[in-house]
């Protein structure tokens, strides 16, 4: 059975996945730049886009070896190109249009955020997702960059039923760690320490909680303004309490704006998915409100919430199924609606 090779190169990881025609995963490796970033608390552009270009052939050599393929059992290449940091999508743009010149494999363009719609419905040896991607169902997106609320009429048919207005959630969770002087990437090391505390120490607001739209500006800034009337003392005794606090505001306004959606189109399938849907409060507020509305959920495993390209793979199949693809001439774009 053959496969589409993809790249992800959209932030700060590099990745490179082998999807078959049944989106079964052979292969996903993934090239973390955490440690190259950690000293800044935060993704320095140019020091991504280096990496990517240090890390991504040897991924795509290595990719072809674990799973024997070769060039022959390759039909077609898929890369992110939107949206995301330019210098990083410009990398595995680049890559992707000279493979597939040289190859002479269709090149297929993805957009980021369809990959994380996409990726609860990934197959491989200990995941079988659901298959109701060709169904109607609500999409839940929640990332460092991203905090979008869809409704997916089968596949490729995409409503924005509400998206952030300035910070995304992720983000919000990773400055609110910065605050803290958590190590970097943050929201994982504030999952940990909301597990030993209490969620009700703090009262946070829930900014635009009965809104379409999502903004998590003033929450964070809501939290630095507390954060000032606390010793260093008071703040090292009280991270759990804080933690725990900080991540039930951002939770109670994605699963509210989740459930109102439910109510109102009368769906019953939806997905959580990109980076922050591996927060374990998330993950057990999604279940529940499931088992709530009597609605089929699907959560991607971890390896496939956070940035990767067996998420790419498969749209990028979905899209070569339907006869799609790009030009030689596709650019990558920064920001863009799906």
């Amino acid at each position: 059975m053959k496969s589409v090779l993809a790249i992800e190169t959209s932030c700060d990881d590099t990745s490179v996945a082998l999807v078959r025609e049944d989106h079964f995963v052979e292969c996903c490796l993934v090239a973390s730049q955490d440690l190259a970033h950690s000293p800044y608390g935060g993704v320095v552009p140019e020091i991504a886009s280096r990496n990517h270009s240090l890390h991504l052939l040897p991924l795509i050599d290595e990719a072809l070896k674990r799973t024997q393929k070769s060039w022959d059992d390759i039909l077609g290449v898929a890369v992110t190109n939107r949206p995301g940091l330019i210098g990083s999508l410009i990398v595995g743009l680049v890559t992707a249009k000279t493979l597939a010149l040289a190859k002479n494999k269709p090149l297929i363009g993805v957009h980021h955020i369809e990959g994380h719609i996409l990726a609860p419905f990934l197959k491989d040896e200990t995941y079988q997702g659901p298959d109701f991607y060709d169904q109607n169902f609500l999409a839940l997106v929640v990332s460092g960059g991203h905090t979008q609320l869809y409704q997916v009429n089968g596949y490729g048919h995409y409503i924005n039923c509400g998206e952030t207005i300035d910070d995304a959630a992720g983000e919000a969770f990773d400055k609110f760690a910065k605050m803290l002087k958590l190590p970097y990437p943050g929201g994982v090391h504030i999952d940990r320490l909301a597990l030993q505390g209490n969620s009700k120490a703090y009262d946070f607001p829930r900014p635009l909680l009965k809104e379409k739209d999502f903004s998590f500006s003033g929450l964070k800034s809501s939290a630095q303004r507390l954060l000032q009337t606390l010793t260093a003392e008071e703040i090292e005794k009280e991270k759990a309490n804080l933690c725990a606090s900080y991540q039930k505001s951002i939770v109670d306004v994605l699963i509210a704006k989740l459930e109102r959606a439910i109510d109102q189109t009368g769906i019953r399938n939806f997905i959580v998915s990109g980076g922050v849907s591996a927060n374990s409060q998330l993950r057990l507020e999604a279940d529940k409100l499931a088992q709530k509305k009597k609605c089929q959920i699907a959560l991607p495993p971890l390896r496939y919430c956070t940035d990767n390209a067996a998420m790419i793979g498969l749209v990028g199949l979905l899209r070569l199924q339907k006869g799609e693809t790009s030009h030689q001439d596709i650019a990558p774009i920064a920001r863009v609606s799906l």
